[in-house]
This record gives structure tokens, C-alpha cells and sequence, in this order.
């Protein structure tokens, strides 16, 4: 059995590793580290877990830590991994990251975003950015992985094809993005309470928010070239989901059926992502609780531009599942254990 550790396993993504991983055969869940619950049973802490697992959260000693399993998961803020990673720790195991520290190759990127200084910027090079079907073959052989989130794996999965293809001016590409509000996390703020969110939608980030540069350096290298875009991202009342909705003006005289070839080339054997039929637009009750990302298009003949649509769970597609479905990579086993389970509808 591979033995497995999960810091920050009390926050929403870090829940989702517990969930998904109970029901993965091939593997063992050894500690879970929790540095606002340290001491308490996890299954006091999310309820869903009770008679399932009885372990208690432990305080965060990670080098000490990895002696004891073979990957470690980190669902943490940015800049807790790069302020306590090291060769070391790397050499005694593997090491999946869900926060954006390892994410972006340029650390004064990083830092302008993100307004940090990175504390770790000479294992930049050594990570892997974890979009699976698109880095499969780099994610098999590394030892540290950083995990895309939710707005940035549906964006980018959503152009890809017609990015890579130059199919689409990417320097027309807008991006609107709506997410559920269990994308914020589980910290109390007020900005997320009830009476904040509910019966409301609002944009926020507009021009500023820090998955531009992921968004736009992943696309530039399907590219070939450095791009810019516009993307603006919205908070709806609802507790799952991310819908992206993205358009962009034809580089050429596209049919949708030369469209669809594109998405087809690159997604026609990959089994979590899923090309929706023509009449088809995708929406977030039909992903819920998968790791499916679905996908659909649209060409505008009256203005030479393609719409282009996205769908995933951003706790599990955007999160813990494709965090999952990296160790699998990482480790030879089928991709799917663990993660083939049917969208639940309602």
C-alpha cells in the first residue's frame, strides 16, 4: 500500500483528499496534519467521516513527517510549501502541492501576484505543473508536483485545442469564469457569509486576479509564445462548480466541424474529459462530485469568433482530484482509481 500524509486535510481541498482516497484500494492514509485542529478526531471535525476514519489531526512537523509515507499532499495557503520544503524532504518522498507556490516558472511573476517573497525559488525548475492530460508524460517522472487549481485547469482545457492548433487570435481571448464559493476555502470572511452570497453574483479580481499569469503562461507555451488575455472571474451562490465561458476571434475560415476535430485530437481518449455533442452547453450540476471536466463550443459565422465553454467541480477536477489522479500518474497505477465516479444529480 502507498502511504500518504495530507497537510492543510481540514480545509475543503484537503477534505476532498480524505474522501477520495478512502475509496482508493491501492492506498493508506498515515497522518493528516491540521494546524487549527491539532488533537482532535477528524471525524469530529466532518461528520461524513464518522465510523469511516478515527485518526486525529497531528501538528505540522513535515521533514519529520515524511520518514513515515511516500507522498505528502499539501492543500496549504501559498507560501507555507516553498517557506518549508527542501531537498531533503524530496528525497524521502513525493510531494503534491495544492497551492500556487510551484506553479508559475518566473518567481518575480509569482511575487508580483501574489505579493510574497518565495522562499524557495531554486526547486522551481524540478516542479512539474500537474494539468494531467495535457503534461502527462512530465508528471510521470517528477518527485515534486504542482496541482492547478479550479479556475486555472478549466480555463485552460477549455482553449487548449484551438490555442495549440492556432486556430484562435490569442491575443482576442476573454475569459469569464464563475465559481462557487467553496472555492474562497473554508476560513471565515465576511465577503463569503450567507447573507453576503446568497441571492447574489458579483465580479471581483477584475484585471488583477493572481490565475492570470498561470492561465497565460500555460497557453503561451501551447502557443509558442508569450500571450495576454483578459479574464474576470465571478462569485455565484452555490457551494461547487466552476463554468468558464470563453471567447475568442477565429484565426482562419473554421468550420465547428474543423473545430471539433481540434478538441477531439487532443481529448478524444481521455476518459475524464468530455466533448459535449453540438446542442450541448455545459453546466456545473452535471460534473458535480466527478472528476469530469466537460467541454462545448459555439461558432459566431457573424463575427468570425468561436465561443468556447467549460465545466468542472473546482474541489475536485480544480482540486483534489486531479491531485489524485496525479499521484496516480506518479505512482503507475490506473488513472481512474479512485476517481471514476458519476456526477451526482441533483
Amino acid at each position: 500500500m502507498l502511504k500518504v500524509g495530507i497537510v492543510g486535510s481540514t480545509g475543503y481541498a484537503g477534505n476532498e483528499i480524505v474522501r477520495l482516497l478512502l475509496g482508493h484500494k491501492e492506498v493508506q492514509i498515515e497522518w493528516l496534519v491540521s494546524k487549527s485542529f491539532a488533537g482532535q478526531r477528524y471525524r469530529d471535525i466532518y461528520r461524513n467521516f464518522f465510523e469511516l476514519i478515527d485518526k486525529e489531526c497531528t501538528a505540522d512537523e513535515l521533514e519529520k513527517l515524511a520518514d513515515s509515507v511516500d507522498i505528502i499532499f499539501t492543500a496549504t495557503p501559498q507560501g507555507y510549501l516553498a517557506g518549508v520544503l527542501n531537498d531533503n524532504i524530496l528525497k524521502k518522498c513525493k510531494v503534491i502541492d495544492l497551492s500556487a507556490d510551484y506553479r508559475i516558472k518566473d518567481v518575480k511573476v509569482y511575487e508580483k501576484w501574489y505579493g510574497i517573497e518565495h522562499r524557495s525559488p531554486e526547486l522551481i525548475k524540478q516542479a512539474v505543473y500537474g494539468l494531467t492530460e495535457i503534461n502527462r508524460d512530465d508528471v510521470k517522472d517528477t518527485r515534486l508536483l504542482a496541482n492547478p487549481g479550479c479556475y486555472t485547469t478549466c480555463s485552460i482545457l477549455t482553449a487548449y485545442p484551438l490555442v495549440k492548433e492556432k486556430m484562435i487570435d490569442p491575443g482576442t481571448l476573454v475569459i469569464n469564469a464563475l465559481s462557487g464559493v467553496s472555492g474562497a476555502g473554508r476560513s471565515g470572511k465576511v465577503a463569503n457569509l450567507y447573507c453576503e452570497v446568497n441571492e447574489s453574483a458579483k465580479a471581483y479580481g477584475v484585471t488583477t486576479h493572481r490565475h492570470t499569469p498561470e492561465i497565460e503562461e500555460q497557453l503561451g507555451y501551447a502557443y509558442g509564445s508569450e500571450l495576454t488575455l483578459t479574464f474576470t472571474p465571478h462569485l455565484v451562490p452555490m457551494n461547487r462548480g466552476i463554468l468558464v465561458t470563453e471567447t475568442a476571434k477565429l484565426a482562419g475560415s473554421y468550420s465547428a466541424d474543423d473545430i471539433r476535430a481540434a478538441y477531439e485530437k487532443y481529448y478524444g481518449k481521455e476518459y475524464f474529459i468530455r466533448v459535449l455533442d453540438d446542442n450541448m452547453c455545459p453546466e456545473t450540476r452535471f460534473v458535480e462530485g466527478s472528476n469530469f471536466t466537460d467541454i462545448g463550443f459555439k461558432t459566431d459565422e457573424r463575427n468570425g469568433r468561436v465561443v468556447m465553454m467549460g465545466a468542472l467541480d473546482n474541489l475536485v477536477k480544480g482540486a483534489a482530484g486531479q491531485a489524485v489522479q496525479n499521484m496516480n500518474v506518479m505512482c503507475g497505477f490506473d488513472e481512474k482509481e479512485g476517481l471514476d465516479v458519476i456526477p451526482m444529480v441533483p
